[in-house]
């Protein structure tokens, strides 16, 4: 390494020679795994007299030997690290690089310190911190600015909580002298200024907690002086800064709305008087820098200036983190006062309108969207991933829409009524792009269509005028825009705008909507843009009209978007996919043919082939199966399932082991054939036919997703035709029923528990379905269950195991008991194994049947006399020490001091169950008042009376959200709910229709009326909080 000159190496890997360069960059990896290799790049990289283009060379190898030579801290390390010594005398010449008199050397240096020190900062480079607050601190702009480059990243990953106060002391000042030194420093310079203060911010918010009082000194001393900065900054004119050769100076603005909006996030206290202000600015940034982003982006006449480094500075930087901020303040409730009209002033329509405006397409957006449909698909989608002007626009309109409905909807309407005004003129004058500002004012109205519509019918049921006719603009507006072929973007609005609109459409008018969108998607000359909005408008024209609008049209909509199928790909596809899933909703496909439905198939299949990987086309190809399969009509199931079925049955069997997804998916298809099955059956040869390929595929696999979808598709076929399972045997004789008990004990003995309920699922539904055939194996099934719950980790397992003994003891107590007392595992019986693990885990079962079946056995066990539940001890009320009392029990803490319980009788335990599910089911929603609360820095003062008195929301929009959310939040758990996947049988159990609130409380009575098995005495031994309850209850 030492005969090496590295410089030499360099010039020849930079060579047009390619042998020359070939040779070089071979020399150049053997002499990279040498620690001296380093330390040469290094020093090349601060010579001064070299070539700039050799010494940015060296700068790049040079950190590509950090990644791969530095330490095991970079995943792609490949040994041989340099030496402690050899490491410090690197650093040194890097940070030396941070001051290099040329700005690519000090960047890239400040790239290659920040890798270093994200491996080595604190323990190995404690002085780093102090050398950077130095060079920001030196008069020197090079250093400032290299420095700059590195604190940016350095704050926001590197700084742990008990650090951050102490560095926010000493570097705060600094960049506050920086960010006002605008002739010594380049605004890109001032800028990271403000970027590194707003990662101080966001850090000191996330210790605010452990250390309250520190960060609010730090705020208190701290925030104005920042605030009153940023707002002397915003006064100065911006459209001076637009004229410039280069937007360099865009970037302070952009970075200070950006750190506003994150001081509105953390410390909005902070930020209260200074709200007007910075509203105040930020609609008069909107308004001036409109005319450069039309001329730049809409009408793309001129080139966007550059900028004097690499970063790219684009006006939308600015507008997106504009929006955001005005919509974060509105929605924090702190702009009433501002956007109030009866306050004399426009804000609210100018806001509105400058929304409308910024939403126009750019020339990019034409170009783009005329040529890619799946970019034009993407970029109108609630979950888009292209955050931009438009959708940040929207979701500000979404906001201020839905604190002020009414008078939102009536500045839409005045906003829409000058854009029909200027459009028309601008059409007159010639100017090619007047349709712009008329499908950007549809597109935000429409893009606001639900709760516009809410807002309409609110305000009529109130007695009060709509605050925005719809209805003309459906009738006279609208219809002039879907032949105008020269538009494609427009017409597509009108299409898109209609159907979003489909609910207030009379039925006569929606047919003729239809009608024209369906010639579109018919036509061999239509555009991309018109094609995909007539698609969309297909879509929600089927999701928001009646049915009797649509049932004379959509068999001919399903035969048109068949081919589509077979076309389309990514979002796209997606659209057409879910187009045809809720085209297949109407009417419930009565309507289908069996050629039509024959075809559909086809298309469906061809097309899961080619994305039998991707989950979301997964579940709308499961939703367009099961709807095919759910039709009524003659002839259309069997169709189906002839054609589906065996080409399934082959992907099940044909599936590579390294492809499990086929397999997996193609199972998933067939549960959707066995879902919209009618309740007859599943029609003859059809489990015979899936047998064979599903239990060999069940047998071998390791895949959970492949396991699961088997018992689950297996569960819908038991609950659907249990008789064919019964009756299918393989050539050796084993019947169906054999297969389900095999996969089931194949399933008890995986370590993987993620299969969670559906396991419980399948076992609970044999043994309703199946009857006396399960019989001869239950011992030795209930066996195995029981082994299973001792080392069994997971609630949902648990809950697995479990429920089917309750469902068993609930219909055969005495018979299952006596089995489980005579059956031991591991020296305990299994009935002490089963109790146990019921108790501990019965407040935590989901589902409304499995939840219910539990609480009706637990209250019938306590009526046995049997004395091994009489005399059984289980786990009671934890033990609180001194030591864990009030205190947060970590993992780490649990290890050390692990929790104790107090030891009860099965009959308390039982008792304390019920009282804890009673409560549950009775308590209503409620919120702790003020009484030992830490003030917080969050903002309600301009909340109204109303809204402060609920939580910020209005009485009915509060009574609305307790409703929905049920007791104590119980709706979310799933506990007194139905849900989609709750299946019908279960639901129609009589379990399933007894009111357990009623059921309990009599149960309470009787019992303390006939001191059932020692009732007071158990209750005496209850907790003072639950004996007050059951005094309540019993006294009622």
């Amino acid at each position: 390494m030492a005969t090496v000159n590295m410089q030499q190496l360099l010039t020849d890997t930079l060579s047009t020679d390619t042998n020359i360069r070939i040779s070089a960059e071979l020399k150049l990896s053997e002499v990279l795994q040498h620690p001296e290799a380093g330390l040469a790049l290094s020093q090349l990289a601060l010579t001064q007299d070299a070539d700039l283009s050799l010494r940015q060379s060296a700068s790049i190898i040079l950190r590509k030997y950090v990644t791969e030579r530095w330490s095991p801290y970079f995943p792609q390390f490949r040994g041989n690290a340099p030496p402690v010594e050899t490491k410090v005398q690197i650093r040194q010449a890097v940070f030396n690089g941070l001051s290099d008199p040329d700005r690519k050397i000090r960047s890239l240096s400040a790239h290659l310190l920040s890798s270093i020190a994200s491996c080595d900062w604190p323990d190995e480079y404690p002085d780093l911190l102090n050398g950077l607050i130095e060079l920001i601190s030196s008069n020197s702009p090079n250093s400032v600015h290299g420095a700059m480059q590195v604190l940016t990243e350095f704050i926001k990953s590197d700084l742990t909580e008990d650090q951050i106060l102490p560095v926010l002391r000493q570097l705060l000042p600094v960049l506050l002298v920086i960010l006002n030194d605008a002739q010594q420093h380049s605004p890109l310079t001032r800028s990271r200024s403000i970027s590194v203060f707003c990662q101080c911010v966001t850090a000191l918010y996330m210790v605010k907690e452990q250390h309250p009082q520190a960060a609010k000194e730090a705020t208190e001393n701290i925030l104005h002086v920042w605030l009153d900065t940023f707002r002397e900054i915003l006064r100065y004119p911006i459209n001076d800064m637009l004229n410039q050769p280069t937007w360099d100076g865009l970037t302070v603005r952009i970075q200070v709305f950006k750190a506003l909006d994150v001081i509105n996030t953390a410390f909005p206290r902070g930020l209260k008087p200074y709200v007007e202000s910075f509203l105040d600015s930020s609609l008069v940034h909107l308004q001036s820098i409109f005319s450069a982003y039309e001329t730049y982006y809409i009408n793309a006449t001129e080139s966007v200036p550059g900028s004097t480094e690499d970063e790219a500075v684009e006006l939308p930087h600015l507008i997106c983190p504009l929006f955001d901020l005005v919509s974060n303040i509105v929605r924090g409730g702190r702009a009433k006062q501002w956007l109030d009209p009866k306050n004399q002033n426009q804000n609210l329509t100018n806001l509105a309108g400058v929304v409308f405006r910024f939403a126009q397409m750019t020339t990019e957006d034409e170009d783009t969207w005329a040529t890619n449909a799946n970019a034009f698909v993407a970029q109108e989608e609630d979950e888009t991933e292209t955050y931009g002007v438009r959708v940040a626009g929207f979701g500000l309109l979404n906001t201020i829409l839905g604190r002020s409905p009414a008078e939102v909807c009536v500045t839409f309407q005045d906003n829409l009524q000058q854009i029909l005004g200027l459009c028309q003129t601008a059409r007159e004058a010639g100017v090619l792009s007047w349709w712009k500002p008329l499908e950007a004012g549809l597109a935000a109205i429409g893009s606001q269509a639900e709760d516009i519509l809410d807002c309409i019918e609110d305000e009529q049921d109130s007695g009060r005028p709509k605050p925005l006719d719809v209805e003309h603009l459906l009738a006279h507006v609208i219809p002039s825009l879907l032949h105008l072929t020269e538009f494609p973007f427009l017409q597509g609005r009108g299409f898109v705008f209609a159907s979003q609109f489909a609910k207030v459409l009379p039925l006569q008018m929606a047919g003729q909507y239809l009608e024209v969108a369906m010639h579109v998607i018919e036509s061999n000359s239509a555009s991309i843009p018109v094609k995909v909005s007539a698609v969309k408008a297909v879509h929600n024209f089927c999701q928001g009209a009646e049915d009797s609008a649509l049932k004379p049209y959509v068999a001919r909509i399903a035969q048109d978007l068949g081919p589509f199928l077979l076309l389309t790909t990514e979002d796209t596809l997606s659209l057409v996919l879910s187009t045809m899933s809720v085209v297949l909703d109407v009417d419930k496909a009565s309507w289908l043919t069996t050629d039509l439905a024959n075809s559909l198939v086809l298309a469906t299949l061809e097309v899961w082939t080619k994305n039998n990987k991707d989950p979301i086309f997964l579940s709308i190809f499961t939703d367009i199966l099961a709807s095919l399969a759910k039709s009524s009509a003659p002839g259309v199931y069997e169709t189906v399932v002839k054609q589906a079925l065996p080409t399934l049955c082959t992907s099940i069997t044909t599936a590579k082991s390294e492809e499990t997804w086929i397999a997996s998916s193609a199972i998933d298809l067939v549960s959707s054939l066995v879902r919209g099955a009618p309740e007859s059956g599943l029609g003859d040869g059809f489990f015979a036919l899936l047998a064979p390929n599903l239990f060999e595929c069940v047998k071998n696999a390791e895949d959970r997703d492949v396991l699961q979808n088997g018992v689950v598709c297996l569960t819908l076929i038991v609950r659907k035709d249990c008789s064919q399972v019964l009756s299918w045997h393989d050539p050796s004789g084993q019947s169906g029923l054999g297969h389900i008990l095999k996969l089931i004990a194949k399933l008890l003995r995986n370590e993987d528990e993620s299969g969670g309920l559906v396991i419980g699922d399948l076992i609970i539904h044999v043994l309703r379905r199946a009857g006396d055939s399960v019989l001869p194996v239950l011992p030795e099934l209930l066996h195995a269950m029981v082994e299973r719950m001792l080392i069994a980790k997971t609630a949902t397992f648990l809950q697995s195991l479990v429920i089917p003994f309750v469902f068993l003891i609930h219909n055969q107590a005495d018979t299952v008991l006596g089995m489980l007392e005579s059956t031991s595992a591991q020296g305990r019986t299994a009935l002490d194994i089963l109790i146990q693990t019921w108790c501990e885990n019965a407040e935590t079962f989901q589902g409304f049947w499995p939840t219910r079946i539990s609480t009706l056995t637990l209250s019938q066990l306590y009526t046995s006399s049997r004395p091994t539940l009489q005399n059984l001890l289980v786990k009671g009320d934890i033990i609180i020490k001194p030591e864990t009392k009030n205190v947060i029990m970590t993992r780490s803490r649990t290890k050390t001091t692990p929790h104790e319980f107090t030891s009860v009788t099965f009959p308390v335990k039982v008792l304390k169950l019920l009282v804890h599910d009673l409560r549950s089911k009775s308590e209503s929603v409620s919120f702790p008042g003020g009484e030992g609360f830490v003030d917080t820095d969050d903002e309600d003062e301009e909340w109204t009376e109303e809204e402060q008195q609920h939580q910020g929301f209005k009485e009915e929009e509060f009574a609305f959200l307790s409703e929905m959310l049920g007791p104590r939040g119980a709706n979310f758990d799933n506990d007194d709910i139905f849900d989609e996947s709750d299946d019908e049988d279960l639901k129609n159990d009589p379990i399933s229709q007894i009111d357990m609130k009623e059921h309990i409380v009599t149960f309470f009575k009787d019992c303390a009326a006939g001191n059932v098995n020692n009732f007071a005495a158990n209750v005496d031994q209850l907790t003072a909080e639950e004996i007050l309850v059951m005094r309540q209850l019993v006294g009622q």
